[in-house]
């Protein structure tokens, strides 16, 4: 299997002193990285291994820090997904601007929905990263599809703290 990363995100995929390549391979997969074309193969006699591996390599290329992107080892329902803002948006000029609003201010506003969702964004070039369980998903995927449509910020907040309100009803309920 093969993974294509940007090039100034392969020594973070290799770490201080190949730390963060060596937490990779411990999981049971081989690394071969080619730091000059940013591809990195993942071989082992486990795909699902592979599988695994290759997740969390694309996870720290799109921009996540290793710490995040291992979250997607420790549980089966911690998946990573993605928004290619360039598919949805016509410009660049367009994409920097819904960057900017799913950032907000000082990084509020990917911080706020952070934290009252659970999940992990990473805003990286012209693609929003989530790690997170299908439902967190779900909602941080709603909430940047009404940024992209122009609503302002104050009902995107009032749309998750809504949600983090159900979720804990539910919980409640088993």
């Amino acid at each position: 299997m093969y993974v294509k990363v940007p090039l100034d995100r392969v020594g973070v995929i290799i770490g201080a002193n190949g730390s963060t390549k060596s937490i990779i391979e411990k999981i049971g997969v081989n690394l071969n990285i080619d730091s000059k074309m940013g591809s990195v193969q993942i071989s082992s006699s486990d795909s699902l291994k592979e599988m695994m591996a290759g997740e969390v390599i694309k996870a720290i290329g799109m921009g996540f820090s290793p710490e995040k992107a291992f979250l997607l080892l420790k549980d089966e329902m911690i998946m990573l997904d993605t928004v290619d803002l360039s598919k949805i948006l016509k410009t660049k000029k367009d994409v920097t601007r819904v960057k900017g609003r799913i950032i907000g201010s000082n990084g509020k506003t990917r911080e706020l929905m952070e934290t009252l969702t659970g999940a992990k964004i990473s805003v990286y070039v012209k693609t929003v990263g989530i790690i997170g369980t299908p439902n967190q998903i779900q909602i941080v995927r709603r909430a940047i599809e009404m940024l992209v449509k122009g609503a302002p910020h104050a009902p995107v907040y009032g749309y998750l703290e809504k949600q983090k309100k159900e979720r804990k009803f539910q919980e409640i309920l088993g």
